[in-house]
């Protein structure tokens, strides 16, 4: 039998909240500004801790870089990504540090949070980023990069916003005790525990099948999963990584996440596990209070 949901108050998330101010520089993460990362490997060397990020995604320039010659495809076919992180002097940035094993993630998210794309465009030797995106739906679209440049000990996390051609329909933001599950049909998604601003708080999570039974989680980009969200009023990025390794309780596979949340409100949330070889994207809703 299908296990029961969690109770109403165990629907609320904490997440690490990017809400940094647009012209902060990249600084030392010390102390609470910490976050934990899981090891990059099962049984490897655990991954260095790294700051908070710096901005929010909702800017496209923050901490002297900027995001520009943005590029997207249209709603009607697959097509073509494109931009270029440039410094305070105008020159592309070519140098970044790994980050959860990547130099660049890149989140393209529909303005209504319907839709939400993790990719990994390649860098050119102009300095410029390119990839391919199949979108879908016309609409406002906000192409959102986190990358941590070579000497950087935060992340920044820019964010520009194109219209995409076509008839679009807005979709309201899933809420409420139904919302704080999402499914694919395949793998679900639980939030366990209420969540509160604080800056060392915890968020966990469980990964089931639908009927409930826990399931055995693959590794994507170093670690147990990949987690970003973005806060429903203002659009604000958030991104926190797993802490520690995945459980196995009575409520199924469960992730544990060190939050840092510094605004209460409602969250938009995307999951990404890999479940039998195969990657599962789910959305859920989140509330977090004071």
């Amino acid at each position: 039998m299908r296990r029961a949901s969690a109770a109403t108050g165990a629907v609320v998330l904490a997440l690490a909240l990017a809400a940094c101010g647009s012209g902060e520089a990249p600084s030392d993460g010390a102390g609470g500004d910490r976050i934990v990362l899981t090891p990059a490997k099962d049984g490897g060397t655990p991954v260095q801790p790294i700051g908070n990020p710096v901005g929010d995604g909702t800017k496209d320039a923050v901490g002297g870089y900027r995001m520009t010659d943005v590029r997207l495809p249209g709603a009607e076919a697959p097509g073509a990504i494109s931009f270029r992180i440039v410094g305070e002097n105008g020159v592309p940035l070519r140098d970044y540090t790994l980050e959860q094993t990547k130099e660049l993630h890149l989140y393209v998210v529909r303005d209504d949070l319907s839709q939400f794309r993790h990719l990994h465009p390649t860098l050119g030797a102009d300095g410029t980023w390119r990839g391919q995106v199949d979108l879908g739906t016309p609409g406002r679209w906000r192409m959102v990069t986190e990358f941590i440049p070579k000497g950087a000990s935060r992340p920044l996390v820019l964010g520009h916003t194109l219209a995409v051609a076509g008839k679009a329909t807005q979709t309201p933001v899933p809420r409420g005790e139904t919302a704080a599950t999402g499914t694919d049909g395949v793998v679900e998604a639980r939030l366990l525990a209420p969540g509160k601003v604080d800056p060392n708080g915890r968020l966990r999570l469980a990964i089931t099948d639908p009927e409930g039974e826990p399931v055995t989680l693959g590794s994507y980009l170093g670690a147990a999963a990949h987690l970003t969200g973005f806060a429903v009023d203002s659009r604000g990025f958030v991104h926190v990584h797993p802490y520690g390794a995945p459980e196995v309780t009575k409520d199924g596979t469960v992730l544990t996440f060190h939050t840092t949340f510094t605004q209460a409100g409602d969250y938009r949330l995307f999951v990404q596990v890999r479940v039998d070889g195969l990657l599962h994207q789910l959305a859920v809703t989140a509330a977090v209070t004071d």
